[in-house]
């Protein structure tokens, strides 16, 4: 017998494609941002758009904004299927977290944003993933979440890793400062990794952790809060 499939978030959401329709501004400031700054720079567009795809913050922030946006307006295709999953969910919060934490501890220091780019930097490491946490906690149902999961989840800050050193390998360009080959050498940005993915996995239990005591108190009888 196949098991019952999960019981789908709650579609056309106003709240959630609002919070949607954020994340994807933000990112497209950030992207104008970054193209501008290149080309001040004399190094033209495409070095802009090349330089913003390299960050973890990006590429995290447009998953949150496909998620949020399959969420507010239901699943009508594969992809949207795929994001409206709870564990695709929670994956995306393991990472959102991880962006807010080591920028807002470790690099938030390192430089002094004006003008626009302290809307998109705030925006990006602060608003979305508090909004995005909130919305995980309120709108997904979490009962098919399962502890082995928190292994598959790695794979994508594990790819990312792979993906830094690749264009390290190419340019010599690193989005971060524990990631730089050219000043650490591989050995120490290897440990800094390994150090970063056990942050990651304790952040994705205690996501699992934490749906899983959800789903109990919702099966005693206590209502849960849903995103209109």
């Amino acid at each position: 017998m196949n098991p019952s499939p999960p019981p789908p978030m709650p579609s056309r959401s106003p709240l959630v494609a609002a919070v949607a329709l954020l994340g994807w501004l933000a990112l497209a400031l950030q992207l104008w941002l970054s193209v501008q700054l290149t080309i001040a720079n004399g190094q033209g567009a495409p070095a802009g758009v090349w330089i913003y795809v390299g960050y973890f913050t990006i590429l995290t922030n447009v998953l949150v904004a496909m998620a949020l946006t399959a969420a507010a307006y239901g699943p009508h295709g594969a992809v949207s299927r795929f994001f409206v999953r709870a564990d695709v969910h929670t994956a995306i919060a393991m990472s959102i977290v991880i962006v807010a934490a080591i920028y807002n501890l470790m690099l938030r220091q390192l430089w002094q944003p004006h003008g626009w780019q302290i809307v998109t930097d705030n925006t990006l490491h602060v608003l979305m993933p508090v909004l995005f946490l909130l919305h995980w906690w309120l709108a997904v149902p979490k009962a098919t979440l399962r502890w082995p999961q928190v292994i598959y989840w790695q794979l994508y800050p594990a790819a990312y890793f792979v993906y830094v050193l690749a264009r390290g390998a190419v340019d010599h360009w690193y989005p971060y400062p524990f990631l730089d080959v050219t000043k650490l050498g591989y050995l120490r940005v290897l440990v800094d990794a390994c150090a970063v993915l056990l942050a990651f996995i304790a952040v994705a239990l205690l996501l699992v952790a934490l749906g899983r005591w959800q789903v109990r108190r919702a099966g005693k009888g206590t209502p849960l809060a849903v995103l209109p």
